[in-house]
């Protein structure tokens, strides 16, 4: 959060403490590099958004979501040249070896092309 503004550092601290169930079991296996070892950080500011996790390194942003969001039109647009993948709140608790076996596939350049199904969304970065 180096450089980021006052109340940005503030509400990413907030949505942190707030973490639901799925987030927290996710987290889990993404911190400490113990995922491949890739670096994942959680609650990252990415323009007007707060990323739920996201690897600066591979530029890759993981949301872990309920089905509000099943017609999110951001996944599109939020991308800014980074990768976004979106997984269900129940899939997490329910398959989390699945969805950790996506990610990894994703982080290894295995799964590059959009996917949009019920149980995953994948956009991956527009390059320029």
């Amino acid at each position: 959060m180096r450089g980021s503004k006052p109340k940005t550092i503030a509400r990413a601290r907030s949505l942190r403490q707030s973490d639901n169930d799925a987030e927290d079991k996710l987290w889990k296996e993404l911190r400490d590099r113990r995922l491949n070892g890739n670096k994942f950080v959680r609650q990252m500011p990415i323009g007007p958004y707060f990323a739920d996790f996201a690897c600066r390194e591979l530029r890759l942003v993981v949301e872990i979501d309920g089905s509000q969001h099943a017609d999110s039109r951001r996944d599109g647009i939020r991308g800014n040249g980074w990768s976004v993948v979106r997984f269900w709140n129940v899939d997490v608790l329910s398959a989390l070896p699945s969805v950790l076996d996506t990610i990894v596939a994703i982080c290894d350049g295995r799964l590059v092309e959009r996917v949009e199904a019920m149980d995953l969304r994948f956009f991956p970065a527009v390059r320029e």
